[in-house]
């Protein structure tokens, strides 16, 4: 497949000297590179996750894990209102 790309001017440069010491054409050499470089790529596959729990299986009485924030609120407040007596 023919196809055109488009290198900055120390890119270019630099592709040709690889070419030219490795005995290639320009093409052979960005051919022969990409291939190399894709065959590299493993795939990266996600572990699964899991959900790692202390003490127990389920959260606290009064916990809603449909709103996280409320902790923090709860923590908020229960913080910044022991000083306000």
């Amino acid at each position: 497949m023919r196809t055109t790309i488009s290198l900055d001017d120390q890119l270019a440069r630099q592709v040709r000297r690889a070419a030219a010491a490795r005995g290639l054409s320009v093409s052979a050499f960005i051919s022969r590179t990409l291939d190399d470089a894709l065959k590299r790529q493993e795939p990266s596959e996600t572990p699964p996750f899991r959900l790692v729990t202390v003490r127990g299986v389920r959260p606290r009485p009064g916990v809603d894990l449909d709103r996280p924030r409320a902790l923090e609120i709860q923590d908020d407040e229960a913080q910044f209102s022991r000083g306000r007596r």
